[in-house]
């Protein structure tokens, strides 16, 4: 059987491109929600990540993000000094840094627990197929961690 190079190179046989062009597509929608608060789409998941459980290291956000510490350290860099977190040192291990949120981060929470709700209303899909689509991304995400 002969590899045809010429339809594998198309746009159209790539599954990167849809999951490229849909990611975009869904992070737009926060948007309209992020910017009152002031938060960027990567921002926002740090505060996912830290009001599910706080005080953790920057290697559990980067680990629970799937980002690498260069692009994570300048983003909390900035979380601080806008107020939100607090970077300490472990005493145990130095070369620990852990997160908190500070009083104005935790209330912020407050503020966005309609972001969630309102980017499902703008997404057009039946929840079945949300669901189903959820299930596949993850499993996919999982297979490539192995």
């Amino acid at each position: 059987m002969n590899y045809d190079y010429h339809e594998a190179m198309k746009l159209s046989n790539q599954m990167c491109f849809p999951l490229y062009a849909a990611s975009r597509s869904v992070i737009s929608l926060y948007t309209p929600w992020l910017k009152p608060l002031g938060l960027t789409y990567t921002q926002y998941l740090v505060f996912l990540v830290l009001w599910e459980r706080d005080g953790i290291t920057v290697g559990e956000i980067c680990n629970r993000l799937m980002l690498d510490n260069g692009t994570l350290s300048p983003l909390l860099k900035k979380m601080q000094q806008a107020g939100y977190i607090d970077r300490k040192r472990s005493e145990e291990d130095d070369r620990i840094v852990l997160i908190t949120l500070t009083e104005e981060g935790r209330a912020l929470q407050e503020k966005a627990k309609e972001i969630p709700g309102k980017v499902a209303e703008c997404i057009d899909l039946s929840p079945e197929k949300a669901q189903m689509l959820y299930t596949l991304l993850y499993e996919m995400l999982e297979k490539r961690k192995k």
